[in-house]
């Protein structure tokens, strides 16, 4: 299972993601309490890479990190991390899982993690069909007073044949981008009744084990 939470390319991903801005200030460099460092990555989820990238932020300083010291530190962090309540807050808010727990530890944090992403994924779903509903129907609008206004301008005195032809072609256009909005609101509302039986389902599934 380990395995399937943890791929290759979600690891190096997030060591990119680790990597790609400074993990500390040149007060925190220069104060070297790299306890409080190991203890708070530890207690955050971080995998002891995380060291390497705060190796990083501090060369510039001139400042080298004590592993050892960060090490057990991280250690006591990871204590209050590797917990079943910690794993289901950790997969609720959708929070990428390192692979940092002990397998003993593991075995309560797991599965507490995967019903929490499910649920966070679940709950996604629902977010993502409700902005494309409201996209489509913001859309719907403009399109209307698109048509309001080009039916008004053919309706101006002194308009030439091809004046009037081409308003008449563009107001066909827009009512086949009506048409397309619809249907595209039509899909979203169909998407989001699914998704919101979905969220239901896994809420009613995890009711009795997690605050969902």
């Amino acid at each position: 299972m380990k395995t399937l939470m943890i791929a290759s390319g979600v690891a190096a991903a997030a060591a990119v993601l680790l990597g790609s801005c400074s993990t500390m200030s040149q007060e925190e460099c220069l104060a070297g309490a790299w306890g409080d460092k190991g203890y708070a990555d530890g207690a955050a989820g971080y995998p002891m890479s995380r060291l390497d990238d705060h190796a990083q932020a501090c060369a510039k300083y001139q400042v080298a990190p004590d592993p050892a010291t960060y090490s057990r530190a991280r250690e006591d962090g990871l204590r209050g991390y590797c917990t079943f309540q910690r794993g289901w807050i950790e997969g609720r808010a959708g929070n990428t899982y390192y692979g940092v727990c002990r397998p003993e530890e593991e075995a309560a944090f797991l599965p507490a993690y995967n019903d929490g992403r499910r649920l966070h994924e679940a709950a996604a779903a629902v977010e993502a069909a409700e902005s494309a509903l409201r996209s489509a129907e913001a859309r719907i609008d403009d399109r209307e007073d698109k048509l309001d206004a080009k039916q008004r301008e053919l309706r101006q005195d002194g308009l030439t044949d091809e004046e009037k032809e081409r308003i008449r072609n563009r107001i066909e256009e827009v009512r086949g981008e009506i048409r397309d909005a619809r249907r595209n609101a039509r899909d979203a509302r169909d998407e989001l009744d699914r998704a919101r039986w979905q969220e239901d389902r896994v809420r009613f599934e995890l009711s009795g084990r997690y605050p969902v």
